[in-house]
């Protein structure tokens, strides 16, 4: 029987082995370590030549199953789940680039993605160069034949600009380029990655997957759909590994010597949280809606922006992308930075938080928190304003959001 609903799906994968207790749950192997029948088995496992687990920060059966459940809900070629969102964009791009390298990225980025580009990686020699993403002919002239990849975020936060992924995959395959999505806010029933051409996806799982901030990681998904000879740095992993290529130097080298690793208590959040994504991500959205009729009616409330919003510029990017839903993350400016604190101060029931895809909603003022450490230059030309608040949408019933939100703007 083919199964077609994401949920059911979801439900439904079967384990790599069959479970001697037949459990309805994977089982939470914490063992660090596995033991074998014979030091020839353990050899040929050393070699590849026997696929078994042998040390939980190189495998677990845990995090196996988390892996292969996430692989089969993406139709993906491989998923290797990590410690971290940031542990999955950090492991892909040293994967893909070295010293004397570069990649193509925008301004508009998550602000740790921002200073990992733009701080951290030129110290081991990897340069990114910033463009905007939206201008075609931009992108181009900055790419020369070390140029290794293009790295963008389906929906920028908290900027929630959406970018034109055809455009950007165009662009890839003329010039033999990984394209790399930072997917975080649009997750996987709402948004098919291979089939607009990207490469691979990085993934925050401490947000929508984890099933509402139980636990923090991260994933890596190969949609196998790149040609890893155009990559030099993959030369001696294409001849062994074939199109597992990327995969393979990342369980071989980047992630097993980096230490990244996913943990099988974590690993059982992800999977548990896997089954309920599309029943949470179906509430919010319709949360955000409401919202976004009560703030467009708001006379104190001076912006909205949510691409979810037929009335926003970006809906129809947001419709041809992500089904209408592109992620439950909006914003909205008041007056000042000074209303925007009071205002977070009368709140009860939404939270002060910095997470996204909770269950409960959060509220942040990104100007003073997020991008802090950045100038004055660097956060307005990131799109970030003092008069600008993030909402996460959260699960509640809406008309308890909407009276806390009208009794904090009325107090």
């Amino acid at each position: 029987m083919e199964i077609k609903g994401f949920t059911t799906r979801a439900l439904n994968i079967p384990f790599a082995k069959a479970d001697p207790h037949n459990s309805l749950q994977m089982p939470l192997y914490e063992s660090v370590a596995f033991e074998f029948d014979s030091a020839e088995q353990i050899e040929a496992s050393f070699k590849g030549e026997y696929a078994a687990h042998v040390y939980s920060r190189s495998s677990n059966p845990t995090v196996e199953y988390f892996e292969q459940k996430l692989k089969s809900l993406t139709k993906s070629h491989g998923v290797l789940a990590v410690s971290s969102g940031m542990a999955a964009v950090s492991n892909t791009i040293m994967a893909v680039a070295n010293a004397g390298e570069n990649i193509i990225s925008g301004h508009q980025l998550f602000g740790h993605t921002y200073a990992l580009l733009s701080q951290s990686l030129p110290g081991f020699g990897v340069e990114t160069r910033f463009s905007d993403l939206k201008k075609k002919e931009k992108i181009e002239k900055l790419i020369d034949e070390n140029t290794r990849a293009i790295y963008f975020e389906t929906v920028t936060n908290p900027q929630l600009e959406i970018a034109d992924i055809e455009m950007l995959a165009e662009i890839a395959r003329k010039h033999d380029l990984l394209l790399i999505a930072d997917s975080t806010l649009t997750p996987p029933n709402t948004f098919n990655a291979s089939k607009w051409g990207v490469n691979i996806e990085v993934v925050s799982t401490t947000k929508y997957i984890s099933g509402g901030a139980t636990a923090f990681g991260g994933a890596i998904i190969d949609h196998g759909n790149f040609n890893w000879n155009e990559n030099p740095n993959f030369s001696a992993y294409t001849e062994k590994f074939g199109d597992n290529a990327f995969i393979a130097k990342l369980r071989k080298n980047i992630y097993r010597n980096t230490g990244g690793s996913m943990a099988p208590q974590t690993a059982r959040f992800m999977i548990n949280g896997l089954d309920i994504l599309e029943l949470r991500v179906e509430k919010c959205y319709r949360n955000c809606l409401a919202l976004g009729a009560f703030f467009q009616s708001h006379p104190k409330v001076k912006a909205v922006e949510y691409p979810g919003l037929k009335c926003s510029k970006k809906f129809a990017l947001a419709k041809k992308y992500f089904s209408g839903v592109p992620g439950t993350i909006m914003t909205f400016d008041l007056e000042s930075k000074e209303a925007c604190f009071s205002f977070m101060n009368r709140l009860e029931i939404i939270r002060r938080a910095t997470n996204l895809n909770d269950n409960k909603t959060l509220v942040i003022h990104p100007h003073s928190t997020i991008y802090a450490e950045f100038s004055e230059t660097e956060r307005s030309g990131a799109g970030i304003r003092d008069t600008m608040l993030r909402l996460s949408v959260g699960i509640e019933n809406v008309e308890d959001l909407i009276t806390e939100i009208e009794r904090a703007l009325n107090w």
